[in-house]
Formats: structure tokens, C-alpha cells, sequence
């Protein structure tokens, strides 16, 4: 059993580490706030309710560049002090008794409200507002904790533009209509960490139904994509009624709503009952089979109990948030696509895994600086792992007891392990030292587990080490085992790792098969097309994956250029996925393939450099500025939708303009019209580029 005394002293110093106000409980926030897009100014006034545990002389909230206008306490005005990073209230506050603070304030935030569109001069089809709180930023537009530890019932009113739909936590209420304006009114019933607080405004329909138990599921589209409501949202319903019955404890909120929203800085985040997420992820049908929802959708939706419900103290124990939300996505996975599909996910991210290791860059779990690799799956396997080793019945007891012990409160991984350690009267030290605390990832232990559990994984080894091992030709052994196994998963790993092994009767053999993940294999693969297989590689053209489509059209044009105009007219009306990965390339092939629609070369020439523009998603845009660098060069516009990209967001695209851009300007050319270019700009946009020519 677990060290007790270890356990207080290790809690003593976490609360050390926080900005924790143990002499105070806040119990109740009732938040009004309205927002001018075009000036981005956020009007709010916010009533908190509050005991004092113990008799204190002061109490602060975090409130990042907030300015404030009014503050009384218990309806009376109060002197307080704002350094714009918290507002602090001096007065002796006396135990056990209830007080109220009413704040009225203003701000331009800074981060954590992002603002899609909303530009008069560069109007967009799409104007949005999202928040992302991620952890701390929420008090940067409201006057809250910057701690996970404080807890508290948030009831939101948002007014806006009736013409917009607001959408927020918890049960919207009523909606009051004037003129021009709505007010929207939300309303929680139990309390969360202020990070989890959200709004999203745009243009949106929805669609709802319920879970099995009953609770209201919302799941909201663009209004132009009601044909992609069902494979973008395929399986919610499936997910939603698996998770409650395996956790098997209820959803703990009164609705669940998602939220696709554009530029979205990560895949998604699980705001209480409102996910948002990233508009990449609305897709059509064909998309599905390579990049769909499910996983994130599970994802967020297993955060809902951790993470949500029962939330870390601090960054030391965010296994218990992203390892748990990640096990129970691969479960829901499980449930829909099957046990292979699960195994197989687990052995690629053990390989991941296991070169981080190998590279010298292993991380304990407990590290709270490590990487989403290491607290996602290794999260996820350490989860995996001490399931298989304390048995089914003892960990799902543990996780209710763990859940229901500390449902609306903040944990520490001692806390959970203790729960698992009482149900099964063991003693998980061991495990901690190995999975939690070590470093390195135990390869041959994962090795060994897969191996126990699936017998195609067993296979998948016993070929591995058949192959470095007989004498026999390598093509006769595989074609052994591939004759021997129905698992197309099975069949998909031998033909990717041993692909350079076959010969043209064998990938003719593959070929046959209607399953679209096999064919991939051979439309991913760099080597040279077989003129003897041209036939069946040009089959990959029809079938119903973007990714296969977008390398065939590649491969094919260059190996077979007296067809080009063939395979273009195959694929000319095709898009791809939402960042457009094969139109952009059609677009590309079409103005470098010799007579071929001559009289429009210039039109796709346009339109090509026209997905740079602010009105597409960030990986439209990147995969254009990538295409015009490779192969055109920039227009004004172009390099002015550059600049705009530099002081993008999301973070990735942001990193990958400015490193486009540091390229650019080492041509003298370009850094000269870009320099006469920056005379057309204004703020932010201006700042980072007369920065960037100051410097050169």
C-alpha cells in the first residue's frame, strides 16, 4: 500500500506550487457580457458569490488587462487594487460568512477570445468568435482563477447580433430579443475550473438527439454543410452511450453540445458540455475512411468525466486528463471499428513511443512539461497496461470509486492509484516506478502484452522474427501468413514494412482486394510505378480515399506523362478533403501539363493563388503558399496574405509563414516590395513586418 505520510507531503507542496485561496470558497458566478466584433471590445459585469472558510484580510481574482469601472462588495463600493494581472480586495472577511462581489469591467483581450473575420476592409463569409481557455487564459476576459483548483457554478449571458448564434455551457435558458440585439442565457448546475468556460458566435444550424439515457446531444454545422452533418458526426450517439456504460458513471452535465469552428488552434478542447473544434474535421463521406471525427470526438467527450468532473490539482498529474481521455477514445474505437483496429493503434504509438526513448527523449509521466506524446499515449498505455495487470472488474470499480469520491473536486495520480490499490488490496509501486515515474518506454513489456491479447499481433512478431531468422525467400514466408489471416489490419502492416519485397504477381494479388486501406499501401509508396501494373495503379484513381487520389494523380503524372491529360480529366472535379489537398495539386499539374486546357491556364493560375487569402482555413492556405513557393512566384497580394499569416493564431501556421517569410526576404526583390508593401498596412500586420525589415 501507498506511504500515507508521503502522500500529505507531497499534496502540502503541490498546494505550494499553485495560487490557491484555501481561505476562500467561490461558490457562484453569474456572467453578463457584449461584444463589438469590429472594435473587439468585451463589455462584462460579473456577480461572484463567495464563503470565507477562514477569516482572511484579502481575496484576489486573476484578470488579465482588464479594466474595471465598478466594484462593490455585498452592494456597497469597495477599494480594491488592479496591476492588470489580478484585482485584489483588502478588508477583513470574516469566517463562515457569505458575501457577494459585483464587478462591471471592460477589455480588448489580448488572447484566449479570437475573432474570425469582423474586418470591414477584408470582409469574410465566415465571421466567428471562439474562446480558448487551454488550462489559465479564461481571466483574460473575465475576472476569474488561473488555478484548476477553485471550482465554480457559471451561469453565462452573452448579447450580440441576432443574426448570429451564440453558444455557451450549460442549458440555454431563453433567449430576449430587441431590435438588433439578443441576449443569450446559459445556465450550469454544477461547478468547473474557470478554463473550461466558453462561448463560440457564428452561423450555425444543429442538429439534436438524445443519448439512450436521455441527455440532449447538439451537434452544430455551417449552414451549407447538411450533407456532412452524418459522416462528421457518424457514430456520436454510438460513443456517447459506450462511454457512460464503461466508465460506468452518468454524464455528469445537463446537455453536450460541439462546436466546429474555423482556425481553430488544435483539434479540439473540451469545454464543459461544449466542445469546439476544428472545422477540418466536417468532412463528406469519402473523407471518413482517412481523416474523420471519431477519435477526437471520443476524446473530448471522455474528458467530460476526466478532466471535467474530476479535475488535476496541478500540471504534475495531467496524466489523469489526457492519458484517461485518450485510453477511453481508443475503447470507443474499439467498440466501432474493432478489437484489430485497437491493437494496431496501440503498437504505432508504442513504436513512437519507443523511439522517443531511443532517441534520448523519454519522459515520465509526472513530468509536467512533457510532451502530448508522452501524456497522450504513454497515458494511454500505462492505463492499458494496469488494467491487464489488476484485471477488468478491479479497475472499472477503482475508476468509480475514483470518480464518484472526487466528482466536482481536484485530484492528485496518488489519489486514483490509492482508489485501485483499495479495491484490489495490491500494491501499485511498482507500476508507478515503471509507467508513471520512469523515463524510458518498456518496449519489449508492450511487446509482450499485444502478443498475449491478439493473435494477429502474435503473428505480425512471429513473422518479424521468421524473416530475420530462415533461409527461405522473404516473399514465400509472407505469402504464407498473408494467405493464412482475414484480417485486412494484418495485411495492411505486412504489405507497408515489406512492400520493396514483393514481387508484381504478389502486389497484383493485393491489388484484387476491394478493401481501400490495403490499396493505399500501394498508392503511399515512393518506388517506381511497374509498367506491367500500370493498369491497376490507375484503378487507385477511382477509389474512395482523397489520400490515395492525391498520390495517384501525382505518381501517375510523372511516371506516365503521355496520359496527363487522362488522369486530369479523372480528377478534375475533385476537392479532397477540407484543405483541398487534391484540387491544389490538380491545380498545379493542370498549368505545368502541356496542352492542356490551354485557354485556362490563367484562370487556375488565379485560383491557385487565391487560397492564400484569410477566407480559407489555415491549411488551405499553407498548402497554396507551399505550391506557389515550389513552383510560381508571389503576387502583391500573395506576399500581403503572407504577412497576414505571420501573425496567425494557431501557432503552427503562424511558425510556418514567418520561416516562408525570413526566406523571402533574403531575395532582394521581394524584400523590396515588401517594404513598399508595408506602407499599405496597419497594426499588427505592420508591427511584425516593419520589425522583421528593421532587423535585416
Amino acid at each position: 500500500m501507498r506511504n500515507p505520510i508521503l502522500i500529505i507531503l507531497l499534496n502540502i507542496s503541490l498546494v505550494s506550487l499553485g495560487q490557491m485561496q484555501d481561505k476562500v470558497d467561490f461558490i457562484h458566478a453569474n456572467v453578463s457580457i457584449v461584444i463589438d466584433p469590429y472594435s473587439k471590445i468585451l463589455n462584462g459585469e460579473v456577480v461572484y458569490t463567495f464563503t470565507i472558510l477562514n477569516k482572511t484580510d484579502s481575496i484576489f481574482l486573476d484578470a488579465k488587462n482588464l479594466k474595471f469601472k465598478s466594484v462593490k462588495l455585498n452592494n456597497k463600493k469597495v477599494s480594491f487594487t488592479n496591476n492588470e494581472k489580478s484585482i485584489s480586495i483588502k478588508k477583513v472577511f470574516k469566517k463562515g460568512k457569505s458575501y457577494k462581489l459585483h464587478l462591471l469591467y471592460h477589455t480588448i483581450p489580448k488572447q484566449t477570445v479570437y475573432f474570425v473575420g469582423w474586418d470591414k476592409k477584408r470582409p469574410s463569409n465566415r465571421n466567428q468568435i471562439w474562446t480558448q481557455g487551454q488550462g489559465k487564459y479564461t481571466s483574460h476576459w473575465l475576472p476569474s482563477f488561473d488555478d484548476m483548483n477553485e471550482k465554480v457554478e457559471f451561469d453565462l449571458n452573452i448579447t450580440f447580433n441576432k443574426n448570429y448564434d451564440v453558444i455557451s455551457n450549460g442549458k440555454l435558458k431563453e433567449i430576449q430579443e430587441t431590435d438588433s440585439l439578443n441576449t443569450w442565457y446559459y445556465d450550469m448546475k454544477q461547478p468547473m475550473s474557470s478554463y473550461l468556460l466558453t462561448f463560440a458566435i457564428g452561423e450555425y444550424h444543429k442538429k439534436t438527439t438524445s443519448s439512450a439515457r436521455g441527455v440532449p446531444l447538439e451537434m452544430l454545422y455551417y449552414p451549407r454543410d447538411s450533407l456532412k452533418v452524418e459522416p462528421t458526426y457518424r457514430h456520436t450517439n454510438k460513443i456517447f452511450d459506450f462511454l457512460e456504460k464503461e466508465i460506468g458513471i452518468p454524464y455528469p452535465w445537463q446537455n453536450y453540445k460541439q462546436i466546429p469552428v474555423k482556425d481553430f488552434l488544435y483539434a479540439g478542447m473540451e469545454n464543459t458540455g461544449a466542445t469546439i473544434f476544428s472545422d477540418s474535421y466536417v468532412i463528406d463521406s469519402v473523407s471518413f475512411i482517412d481523416k474523420n471525427f471519431v477519435n477526437v470526438n471520443a476524446h473530448e467527450m471522455a474528458h467530460q468525466w476526466f478532466g471535467n468532473m474530476v479535475t488535476e490539482v496541478n500540471g504534475n498529474h495531467h496524466w489523469l486528463h489526457e492519458g484517461f481521455a485518450t485510453y477511453y477514445s481508443l475503447l470507443a474505437e474499439k467498440e466501432i471499428f474493432g478489437e484489430s483496429y485497437f491493437y494496431w493503434k496501440l503498437y504505432e504509438s508504442a513504436k513512437m513511443l519507443d523511439k522517443l526513448s531511443r532517441d534520448g527523449r523519454g519522459e515520465a509521466l509526472t513530468n509536467p512539461k512533457a510532451s502530448s506524446l508522452t501524456f497522450y499515449e504513454k497515458g494511454a498505455w500505462a492505463l492499458y497496461i494496469l488494467r491487464s495487470q489488476v484485471g477488468d472488474s478491479i479497475f472499472n470499480q477503482g475508476i468509480q470509486n475514483y470518480l464518484i469520491k472526487f466528482k466536482f473536486k481536484n485530484v492528485t495520480i496518488a489519489d486514483f492509484l490509492n482508489e485501485i490499490e483499495q479495491v484490489g488490496r495490491t500494491d501499485l509501486s511498482g507500476f508507478e516506478e515503471l509507467w508513471l515515474n520512469g523515463i524510458n518506454f518498456p518496449m519489449a513489456l508492450a511487446k509482450e502484452s499485444l502478443k498475449a491479447s491478439s493473435t494477429e499481433m502474435a503473428d505480425f512478431f512471429e513473422l518479424q522474427s521468421k524473416l530475420t531468422t530462415s533461409l527461405e525467400d522473404k516473399e514465400t514466408i509472407i505469402r504464407r501468413y498473408w494467405d493464412r489471416t482475414s484480417s485486412n489490419e494484418l495485411k495492411k502492416h505486412m504489405l507497408s514494412r515489406y512492400y520493396k519485397s514483393f514481387s508484381d504477381d504478389f502486389l497484383r494479388t493485393a491489388f484484387e482486394t476491394e478493401e481501400v486501406k490495403i490499396r493505399q499501401v500501394m498508392a503511399l509508396e515512393e518506388k517506381p510505378i511497374p509498367v506491367g501494373l500500370k493498369e491497376e495503379f490507375e484503378s487507385l484513381l477511382n477509389d474512395k480515399s482523397y489520400r490515395t487520389i492525391e498520390n495517384m494523380l501525382y505518381r501517375l503524372w510523372v511516371y506516365f506523362p503521355e496520359d496527363r491529360a487522362k488522369y486530369l480529366e479523372i480528377t478534375r472535379n475533385i476537392d479532397g478533403f477540407p484543405n483541398k489537398n487534391v484540387r491544389l495539386l490538380w491545380l498545379t499539374l493542370a498549368i505545368f501539363t502541356k496542352d492542356f486546357d490551354n485557354s485556362k491556364k490563367s484562370d487556375y493560375v488565379e485560383e491557385l493563388s487565391d487560397y492564400t487569402n484569410h477566407r480559407f482555413h489555415f491549411e488551405v492556405r499553407q498548402n497554396a503558399f507551399q505550391y506557389l513557393d515550389g513552383y510560381f512566384r508571389f503576387t502583391d497580394q500573395n506576399l500581403k496574405d503572407l504577412i497576414n499569416a505571420s501573425v496567425h493564431p494557431a501557432w503552427q501556421f503562424k511558425k510556418f509563414a514567418r520561416n516562408l517569410l525570413n526566406k523571402l526576404l533574403e531575395d532582394e526583390e521581394y524584400k523590396n516590395r515588401l517594404t513598399l508593401m508595408s506602407k499599405q498596412l496597419n497594426g499588427e500586420e505592420l508591427r511584425y513586418i516593419n520589425n522583421k525589415l528593421n532587423t535585416e
